[in-house]
């Protein structure tokens, strides 16, 4: 079986059961709890309907979209107001894509999820300490 060299993009929506996703170039879709499962559920799902071709795609090969709101529902461990400040952004203008009440442009997108992508950086760089 080979890998694929393409990326699968999947629109995340939230629904009252978990969240769905869809794929706008391809006839996949499916549903999980937790952003987890879905991504899980996502790579099976996307492999059943590539296993004619004898591709065979990877965790990475997928990538969830998922809008404001819904990453900060999600990942509501992130303070928003504090992500703002890091990146240099107005907090009030971050909650307003928060809340659906903006759209940001590609540029202020693109700043705030670097800004998260930094901290999930520095996060999986630390270790902790402890004492017996």
């Amino acid at each position: 079986m080979k890998n694929s060299e393409n990326q699968i993009r999947m629109v995340v929506e939230k629904t009252d059961t978990g969240f769905s996703a869809f794929s706008d170039n391809y006839p996949i879709f499916t549903t999980g709890r937790t952003i987890p499962e879905l991504l899980q559920n996502a790579l099976e799902a996307a492999n059943l309907y590539f296993e004619d071709e004898n591709i065979e795609l990877r965790q990475q090969d997928i990538k969830l979209e998922l809008d404001f709101k819904q990453f900060f529902d999600y990942y509501n461990i992130l303070n928003s107001r504090i992500l703002a400040k890091r990146i240099g952004m107005n907090p009030t203008l971050l909650s307003q894509y928060i809340r659906g009440h903006k759209k940001p442009s590609e540029e202020q997108t693109e700043k705030i999820l670097s800004g998260i992508h930094q901290i999930g950086q520095e996060l999986s760089e630390i270790n902790l300490i402890y004492h017996q």
